[in-house]
């Protein structure tokens, strides 16, 4: 719903700010005071074309800013500012924005009856779900789109399958080849931790040796050994425990003393002897650790990611040499995913071919009331036969076709080029079916065109109505239509300093019925008149015609 609208510098508007409310909005005022301007205006932040002609003379550029709330209650702030050369911004809630996102945005928020380009009614796309609204059958439509999209995954997933034979066959190969370096090598976890620590020691041998010997001697074989000597200190430690309880416990940790101090003794001489210090050995543990650095250069970083991507390898192996087996296998399940769908659609189909005369009848007589007696309508729905033509829309497409006058041919809506007509044709749509959403600004410029008196009245009657469910915006030059408003602006042009000037003005009460008295009678407004235009108010506001009901 449009909440406020404010537009500078815009044509023969310097200033204009409006505060706009849920119903019924009615426009009036003379022939060229700007009405359409306003409706340009909300055209321009829908994404409409912009253009330097737009900008008022003597202004550098012009500006339109509106505040939307959704039906979820949040507000969307929108600004278009076109310059004097015609270059244009949009924004979106302060962030700058293409016209492209702009469109899409405000595709939910408004729709403009009166400008062909802004009316989403007139893409053949969205007949099939206005036609499946007025025959009730959006749920089934819900649940053909559902099968369809289960169809489609599983078809896909066959298609993947068996896509590229012989590309599947290059790549295989590839896959075997780099297996094939990864299991010449053979890694092993860790294995190259392990080879760096070997490496060390071997390049390291003499001094180990020469060490381990040392230690050794020390501990066992030397002239002041270790071991041998423990000895001497036991006996003096047993004589001292013989005296002395406390030294007890020193004496009992002997037998655990010496049995690792012979440990150690017998693993320095086998670990010296062990050691193979040869060049062919070291230069083994070199080429092997060269292999795996090759590895996990190609296929790593790591040693254990190369282990990781063999793995991978394997499975996309495994998954290439049995795809076919696999799709065959899914021809089944594909089979009943195609068969819940046609199911489905097919159910669609025949309720919407059940509907599409119904509807066509309903809304030829809705714009009989429209002053459009002679018009003819037809839905017409491609063949469901056509497999390409399947959607998740179900096994048609369709179109709404108009005949607005005798002898010719019925034409697709979005042909229709009388304005007028079109927002006649539109707001009859609108009140046989719609899918927006509640809430949603419909705004009807040349909705009177070439009616009066009786019909005038039911075009005022359906723009109330629709006004219980959406915002109305309708500029018009009838009374009957404008006493149907629940708010009434008069648009007026003046000159003050010799510039002209649009000015925007909210009725009511007595000014409200002075102006239903000039579009009934003209510039002299009698008493008779002021009197008929008072009825008309009293007869046709919302207020009374809901104590009426």
């Amino acid at each position: 719903m449009l909440r406020f609208l404010r537009i500078q510098h815009l044509a023969v508007i310097d200033r204009l700010e409006l505060d706009l409310e849920p119903g019924l909005t009615v426009l009036t005022g003379e022939t060229g005071a700007g009405k359409s301007i306003l409706v340009g205006a909300v055209g321009l932040l829908v994404g409409g074309r912009a253009s330097a002609d737009l900008v008022r003379t003597g202004e550098e550029h012009a500006v339109i800013e509106a505040i939307f709330e959704t039906h979820e209650r949040r507000e969307i702030i929108l600004r278009r500012e076109v310059s004097a050369q015609g270059r244009s911004r949009a924004f979106i809630d302060g962030a700058l924005a293409t016209s492209a996102a702009l469109r899409e945005t405000c595709e939910g928020l408004v729709d403009l009856h009166g400008q062909h380009e802004h009316q989403r009614l007139l893409d053949p796309s969205s007949h099939l779900a206005l036609l499946d609204e007025f025959g009730d059958t959006a749920d089934l439509r819900i649940s053909t789109a559902s099968a369809f999209g289960s169809w489609q995954k599983v078809r896909e997933e066959r298609d993947r399958l068996l896509t590229g034979e012989r590309e599947k066959a290059a790549r295989a190969d590839f896959i075997r080849f780099q297996l094939a370096e990864i299991d010449r090598v053979a890694p092993q976890p860790g294995e190259d931790d392990d080879l760096a620590a070997t490496r060390l020691v071997l390049a390291n041998a003499d001094k180990l040796q020469r060490l381990c010997g040392d230690a050794y001697t020390a501990l066992y074989e030397g002239d002041d050994a270790a071991l041998p000597a423990l000895g001497v200190v036991w006996r003096k430690v047993a004589d001292l425990a013989s005296l002395d309880p406390r030294f007890n416990p020193y004496l009992e940790a002997r037998d655990a003393v010496k049995s690792q101090l012979e440990d150690l003794a017998y693993f320095l001489r086998s670990y010296a002897a062990d050691i193979d210090a040869s060049p062919a050995r070291l230069q083994e543990i070199e080429d092997r650790l060269a292999a795996l650095e090759r590895l996990k250069k190609k296929h790593g970083p790591t040693l254990a990611g190369v282990l990781d991507t063999a793995e991978r390898l394997r499975g996309d192996l495994d998954e290439i040499e049995h795809a076919t087996e696999r799709a065959m296998a899914l021809e089944e399940t594909l089979e009943a995913a195609r068969n819940g769908f046609v199911a489905t659609a097919v159910t669609l189909s025949k309720a919407r071919r059940e509907t599409a005369p119904q509807f066509a009848s309903k809304l030829e007589r809705a714009l009989a009331d429209l002053a459009m007696t002679r018009t003819r309508c037809e839905v017409r729905l491609t063949d469901p036969a056509d497999e390409t033509m399947w959607s998740d829309r179900g096994l048609e497409n369709g179109e709404f076709f108009i005949s607005p006058n005798p002898g010719e041919d019925l034409r697709p809506l979005a042909r229709i080029v009388s304005g007028g007509e079109l927002s006649r044709i539109m707001l009859a749509l609108k009140t046989l079916a719609s899918t927006d959403a509640p809430g949603k600004t419909l705004i009807f410029d040349e909705v009177d065109a070439g009616i009066g008196g009786a019909v005038a009245d039911v075009v005022g009657r359906r723009l109330q109505a629709l006004s219980d469910r959406y915002q109305v915006l309708c500029i018009t030059h009838l009374p009957q239509i404008a006493a149907y408003g629940a708010s009434h602006f008069r648009i007026a042009k003046t000159v003050r300093n010799d510039r002209t000037m649009t000015d925007v003005t909210r009725l009511a009460g007595p000014e409200r019925e002075v102006e239903m008295a000039r579009m009934i009678g003209g510039a002299d407004v009698s008493a008779t008149v002021l009197a008929s235009a008072r009825e008309m108010l009293d007869s046709r506001s919302p207020v009374t015609r809901r104590k009426r009901k």
